[in-house]
């Protein structure tokens, strides 16, 4: 519920009509609804787990029904566990690819479908991360997702865009959300925050704020273009604070 409870409510507050998806936890699902209704706009919470395409397609389906049209989609699911390649339990490993990878592809389909339907221009972000380009260790299943999404979301960006349907890719880098913590205990977090150019985790709500750029109808010039908001942590390491370039 991190990034996209943020995303759902920058959206809401910016007039966007809502659909938010959960999986588990319908109680939260349903708090971000009544936060957004009472700021204002209208907002559903619909159950689908993203690794079934049928399910994704019935979310988008909810969406046409409740609302008449789908302008925008934001993909920001994902599943992660954490265990060195050689070792690691394949069930799991499947679940993250399907998951953060399939899941992506899913959505991204049904919802350039409906928008060509509509036959009206149309956003989709997609939430990749700096694990596309960096080979996180004990991340094998995720990064090799990750990496997929950049690819599929440039193609997408090409074949979509003579319908004036915009794909892009927000990449954030290290945020201090409820499943990082799954991973991290407080001490490790404050320690890691120490060691990046910005001196700090991101935020959530840093995050929504780059994929409402993104989704904005008026940046309709924007298109296949990823965006990196990572607090400089991907930067070369003598980069870090305190270190010294090499000679």
């Amino acid at each position: 519920m991190g990034i996209g409870r943020a995303t759902a409510l920058a959206l809401g507050k910016a007039g966007a009509k809502v659909v938010v998806n959960y999986r588990s936890h319908p109680e939260h699902a349903g708090e971000v609804v009544e936060q957004i209704r009472r700021e204002g706009s209208a907002a559903i919470a619909v159950e689908a787990d993203v690794a079934d395409q049928t399910a994704v397609e019935s979310l988008v389906q909810a969406a046409v029904s409740e609302f008449g049209r789908l302008d925008i989609a934001v993909s920001n699911a994902a599943y992660s566990v954490r265990e060195p390649f050689r070792t690691a339990d394949m069930q799991d490993f499947h679940r993250t690819i399907d998951v953060t990878m399939w899941g992506a592809l899913y959505l991204l389909r049904a919802a350039a479908n409906q928008m060509i339907e509509q036959e009206s221009a149309g956003a989709i972000a997609i939430v990749s991360s700096p694990h596309a380009f960096v080979p996180v260790p004990n991340s094998m299943a995720y990064n090799m997702a990750k990496a997929a999404l950049d690819h599929m979301a440039r193609t997408a960006a090409i074949e979509l865009a003579e319908h004036k349907i915009r794909i892009n890719v927000i990449q954030p880098g290290w945020t201090d959300t409820p499943g990082e913590r799954k991973f991290a205990s407080e001490e490790t977090l404050e320690r890691a925050a120490e060691s990046i150019p910005a001196g700090r985790l991101g935020t959530a709500e840093e995050m929504a704020k780059g994929i409402l750029f993104l989704c904005d109808p008026t940046n309709d010039y924007t298109t296949g273009a990823t965006l990196l908001i990572d607090g400089g942590i991907t930067l070369p390491w003598w980069a870090n604070r305190g270190s010294a370039a090499p000679a």
